[in-house]
């Protein structure tokens, strides 16, 4: 059991423990960021001045805090503090840590918190094996996710759980957490001479993108590499740390939500005529690998849905894109990907060929199957012509400008219109071009009305 269960007080050896291990707050006042949850006044740092806590869950990106909020909780309320891995840990182990709580609670009156990280990775068994431990209160669940809790977490689980969304760190949170590292000579690096340049600080402090352990892990790892450091020196430029980083990983899960939050930056910039805000959320999916034939299958969709008629030729350097990338491959023919954003973000839009398949869809699940009029109908026997399959059907090309006076929709959606051209490049002109049809076929109707009054 001792394996599986570490409390907070499991704390020997804590100078071999890695300086992010060591840097957690062990005060709410130490603690860095998510202002918006525990500065004074806001909601769960309000809860918590009452001696109260609830079943949560923490959902934010690595290294915002999640784990080191939890263990602070359970210090300023007092409790057991027992952490779980949903990575290791099956029913069974479920069951032997509830029992575990219960006793707690039987023997010394004390609550414990159970803190599962990575709480997205339990199957829904053993989600549901949590049920009624939570729900009667034996136990207080702070779970901690990188995954958004809506598809990764029961219904039944979150609906007892407050979820509480933590950001990424700011810039300015990193650097106040070096500072603090840099000067703490207990858990830290204080009573090291350490000379960190400022654009080293500066590299350490924007790669980390927002993460607290990935700063730390990376100014500890600058130190330990350098020849002096057993004399308890260190002399950091930005070459050493970039060698040491060697290549940024970007926060990305081609399976999760920051898959779906980027190309829907790349998607709503192109739409937004954005070239430079488009072809940055581009480069980020590039470099942080998502499958460049993916993207380019994205834009060709963008193409359609977006653009339309407003520039037919988008479609073609959309499609041309994912072609150039096929034969060519990475990274040269990541710079068709590259054309093909910037001239969809410049292109005329239009959503009005997406607006048309729509009512039409629409018309046809929510409306009757209209009978084909019997003038457009397909008559290839002498019997379908007897029953007046294609009677009176005019042929375009024999009349002025190619246009007749019929309608080609059913009777009942004769009036209907379903595509109805915007003002934007080309379909400004489609829709000049329409308008004079338009114009023509209501003459054409208003003669063949003359006509047939003639012969009457």
């Amino acid at each position: 059991m001792a394996d599986l269960f570490l409390s907070e007080a499991d704390d020997s050896e804590v100078k071999l423990k890695p300086l992010a291990d060591r840097m957690r707050p062990r005060l709410f006042d130490q603690f860095v960021g998510q202002e918006d949850l525990m500065s004074a006044g806001k909601p769960l740092r309000y809860l918590l001045e009452q001696g109260k806590i609830h079943s949560a869950i923490f959902w934010g990106p690595p290294g915002s805090g999640k784990t080191t909020l939890a263990r602070l909780i359970s210090t300023h309320l007092k409790t057991k503090f027992i952490a779980f891995s949903a990575v290791t840990s099956g029913i069974k182990e479920i069951k032997q840590v509830m029992a575990r709580a219960e006793k707690e609670q039987a023997l010394y009156h004390r609550s414990t918190i159970l803190f599962i990280d990575e709480i997205h990775r339990f199957n829904k068994a053993q989600q549901d094996a949590f049920l009624p431990y939570v729900e009667s209160g034996k136990i207080i669940l702070l779970g901690a996710t990188t995954e958004n809790p809506s598809f990764e977490v029961i219904g039944a689980l979150l609906s007892r759980l407050k979820v509480y969304l933590l950001k990424p760190l700011t810039a300015g949170d990193i650097d106040r957490i070096l500072t603090r590292a840099l000067a703490d000579d207990e858990d830290g690096l204080g009573n090291y001479q350490i000379d960190l340049d400022a654009d080293a600080r500066e590299f350490i402090v924007q790669t980390s993108s927002g993460d607290a352990r990935k700063a730390l892990t990376l100014l500890e790892l600058a130190c330990e590499s350098d020849p002096e450091w057993e004399q308890g020196r260190a002399r950091i430029n930005i070459k050493r740390v970039q060698e040491i980083q060697q290549r940024k990983v970007l926060l990305y899960d081609k399976a999760g939500e920051e898959h779906y939050n980027l190309i829907s930056a790349l998607h709503k910039s192109l739409r937004d005529s954005d070239p430079d805000a488009a072809t940055y959320w581009l480069a980020r999916m590039l470099a942080a690998g998502e499958e460049p034939l993916y993207v380019a299958r994205r834009m060709i969709r963008f193409a359609v849905e977006d653009i339309g008629l407003a520039d037919p030729n988008a479609l073609n350097v959309a499609l041309n894109a994912r072609e150039t990338y096929h034969q060519l491959g990475s990274p040269e023919g990541e710079l068709a990907l590259v054309m093909a954003a910037v001239y969809l973000a410049a292109a005329p839009k239009s959503n009005r060929v997406y607006q048309t398949h729509n009512k039409v869809m629409a018309t046809i699940e929510n409306e009757p199957a209209y009978e084909v009029p019997y003038h457009i109908r397909n008559a290839p026997t002498r019997l379908m012509k007897s029953f007046g399959y294609g009677k009176g059907y005019q042929y375009a090309h024999d009349q002025d400008d190619a246009i007749t006076g019929q309608s080609d929709l059913p009777q009942e959606l004769k009036m209907r219109k379903f595509y109805e051209p915007s003002d934007f490049g080309l379909e400004k002109r489609i829709r000049e071009r329409l308008e004079y049809w338009e114009k023509l076929r209501q003459q054409a109707r208003e003669k063949q009305d003359r006509q047939k009054n003639k012969e009457k």
